[in-house]
């Protein structure tokens, strides 16, 4: 019976949010082959393949792969993802990408669950959580973001500000502060014609790791995907997340891996 749920599931996740994929940006576009399904958009947005034909076999993959390399550089971008997940075809179709120039990204797990699975979770005292909806609260949630992984955040910056001003329905954002101090972020995104809600982020600051405060703001989220009608909720764990989300009642479904196309080192 697990098997059959996992997959009935994987099956729902990919006919709603991968071969009926919607744009997830503003001014951004799907795009629909024969054989795979494409997001474009500009330079600043997530640009990339999401969906391959389940029959997809080695000569129309090598043609596929070759045609998104040409459409992708032609207009102009520096790099694109190709999202591969563990159960696309064919089943050498990640060497196939590296042999065409894509680097691969550390791969990430596939978790879903019903929005009211995951049980209540309360942050630890003095910590506050603040509603992302101007800018000064997105340079809190870039703090945060920078504090947790260590990296340049102002990707999130750019597309942050844009969803808010052009799309604020389809994205809710949150900080966690301690006395006024950011040390956790994270997003959920809307999609709206489908009952899937996606969380991303969750980053904390090394000094509040450990303190339920990621649980928290999983929590938080699925009640508010839950009151705007959204049935399941899904998630691409690192290993760092995976036990937690375990805990919470998330079923993984298999590994997606990102392959990058740069046309620049």
């Amino acid at each position: 019976m697990a098997q059959d749920r996992t997959e009935a599931l994987l099956a729902l996740f990919d006919s709603e949010m991968r071969r009926n994929a919607r744009p997830d940006a503003p001014g951004a576009r799907v795009e629909r082959t024969p054989d795979l399904v494409r997001q474009v958009g500009t330079p600043d947005e997530w640009n990339g393949v999401v969906w391959t034909a389940p029959d997809l076999d080695p000569v129309r993959a090598d043609a596929a792969i070759a045609a998104q390399v040409e459409y992708y550089t032609s207009l102009g971008h520096d790099e694109f993802e190709w999202k591969l997940y563990s159960h696309d075809r064919p089943a050498d179709l990640g060497q196939r990408l590296r042999g065409a120039g894509f680097e691969a990204e550390p791969p990430e797990t596939l978790f879903v669950t019903p929005v009211a699975g995951p049980p209540a979770a309360e942050l630890p005292p003095g910590v506050d959580l603040h509603t992302v909806s101007d800018a000064a609260g997105v340079e809190l949630m870039v703090r945060a973001h920078e504090r947790a992984f260590g990296t340049d955040s102002s990707w999130l910056r750019r597309r942050t500000l844009t969803r808010l001003v052009e799309a604020p329905d389809t994205l809710v954002a949150v900080v966690a502060l301690a006395d006024g101090e950011p040390v956790s972020a994270a997003r959920m995104e809307l999609h709206p014609g489908t009952g899937f809600a996606g969380l991303w982020g969750g980053g904390t600051a090394a000094p509040w790791r450990g303190r339920g405060i990621y649980r928290a703001l999983i929590t938080h989220r699925a009640r508010i995907a839950a009151e705007r009608g959204y049935r399941h909720l899904r998630v691409d764990a690192t290993d760092r997340s995976a036990p937690i989300l375990r805990g919470l009642g998330f079923t993984a479904l298999g590994t997606t891996t990102p392959y990058v196309y740069r046309t620049t080192p």
